[in-house]
């Protein structure tokens, strides 16, 4: 083990220790917010500190094998050594699992999430790809049990959407879909191409965690400006013929939400200011995010062709996420809501960078 490590270990193990003293002091016993601070720190501590526990009895374990290691006895001085062994196998996996334990938990990824789905460049052909990333999202939604919501539905002039802003409501959506945020590349052949030549498409993909009340933007509300309108549904369904949809404009920042998804202005006004809250807590973390020289992929990108993070070719069957260079020919499967082929490998690659700093 690293002695950065270590001594990281030691530090939390002796805070682990000083909560314990504290659940017993009456000033702490007294105070119910104080209580109920302590007490879950303490428990996100302890298996750190019962695994450090296991490590350190390992070592001290080891350090009487050796002893062994002189002794006249062969058949003592083998044992020794299987013993041996065996006590390192030991430690390779609760180091291990001590590292997973110190990897920075991403305080939004239990969260709910709004999805948008945008058409950048490629005209009609990139809103018809709006649409089928909505498919895909979807269904990989339904396989994960999560609930969907359509907040807001906008038509292309040929088919598909200029625009998609969903709800997806289910434990860990954030950790599973945080990484999906930004340019998507599309090469295809169009069906109105009569030459049979492949065209290049693009649309952004932003995925924001659901805020919680406790992490509510402050927002005057005369910097809000509201206004009404009637609703539109895809291919005239749920239509409401009363102004029930509702645009909300954040005026400091041009941040605009829209839903139209219920039946009701209060409803739709509701949705809208979480949708809102979202956002700006979005826009927060990506400003920090880039001041602390954030990673290329938590950034959503323009639109453009050349900004990408994943291309979907379709003549070769081909999906290619370009931030860690995989390329599976399982487009068919991907775009049927088998996401784990790509978004695994996402995630693994992420914790593999997180567990990478905790030996610096």
């Amino acid at each position: 083990m690293s002695p950065s490590l270590r001594t990281k270990l030691n530090s939390l193990v002796e805070r682990f220790q000083r909560l314990t003293e504290l659940l017993m002091d009456e000033s702490v016993i007294n105070n119910v917010d104080k209580l109920r601070e302590t007490s879950k720190e303490q428990a996100d501590l302890r298996p750190v500190a019962e695994l450090w526990d296991q490590y350190v009895a390992l070592e001290e374990e080891l350090e009487q094998i050796a002893e062994l290691h002189q002794s006249d006895d062969a058949e003592m001085r083998q044992m020794a050594i299987d013993e041996e062994l065996n006590i390192k196998a030991k430690f390779e996996t609760i180091e291990e699992q001590l590292k997973q334990l110190l990897i920075p938990k991403d305080p939004h990824d239990e969260s709910n999430i709004f999805l948008e789905i945008r058409a950048g460049t490629g005209g009609n052909e990139a809103a018809l790809f709006v649409g089928t990333l909505y498919l895909m999202y979807q269904r990989y939604a339904e396989s994960m049990r999560w609930k969907i919501e359509v907040l807001n539905l906008s038509d292309g002039e040929v088919g598909g959407f200029k625009e998609v802003i969903l709800r997806i409501v289910g434990k860990g959506a954030y950790s599973y879909l945080k990484f999906e945020s930004g340019a998507h590349r599309v090469q295809r052949v169009p069906e109105t191409e009569s030459q049979g030549r492949v065209h290049t498409s693009a649309c952004t993909v932003a995925v924001m965690p659901e805020v919680t009340a406790d992490e509510e933007i402050d927002i005057n509300p005369q910097d809000l400006r509201i206004d009404t309108f009637r609703s539109s549904g895809a291919g005239g369904q749920h239509v409401n013929k009363t102004d029930s949809a509702i645009r909300i404009t954040h005026l400091p920042t041009g941040v605009v939400v829209e839903c139209q998804e219920g039946r009701s202005q209060h409803q739709n006004k509701a949705k809208a200011l979480t949708m809102l809250h979202s956002r700006l807590l979005d826009e927060r973390l990506r400003k920090h995010n880039a001041e602390q020289s954030a990673q290329r992929k938590s950034l959503v990108g323009s639109g453009d062709r050349s900004d990408r993070i994943r291309t979907y070719n379709f003549p070769q069957g081909r999906v290619t996420d370009h931030r860690i260079n995989l390329t599976e020919y399982k487009l068919e499967q991907i775009l049927g809501g088998d996401m784990h082929i790509v978004i695994d490998p996402l995630r693994h690659e992420h914790q593999a960078e997180l567990m990478s700093q905790l030996q610096e």
